[in-house]
């Protein structure tokens, strides 16, 4: 399976939206994608990000 580049943005307690890539195949599970992006955040030195998956937008990059 090819792997692809997917952004996935996460709002966080600040009012901000932090941005990140995360690289996996084509068909990864959105669930996963958010939960990789959402782990990244929280080992970071910004405001937690909400941890709801409704509340991330997710796209892939063509």
């Amino acid at each position: 399976m090819e792997s692809g580049c997917w952004l996935v943005a996460l709002p966080s307690v600040d009012g901000r939206q932090y941005v990140y890539r995360v690289y996996a195949p084509e068909d990864a599970l959105l669930a996963d994608l958010f939960w990789e992006a959402w782990h990244c955040h929280d080992e970071g030195p910004f405001p937690r990000a909400w941890d709801v998956f409704d509340a991330a937008v997710i796209r892939r990059m063509h």
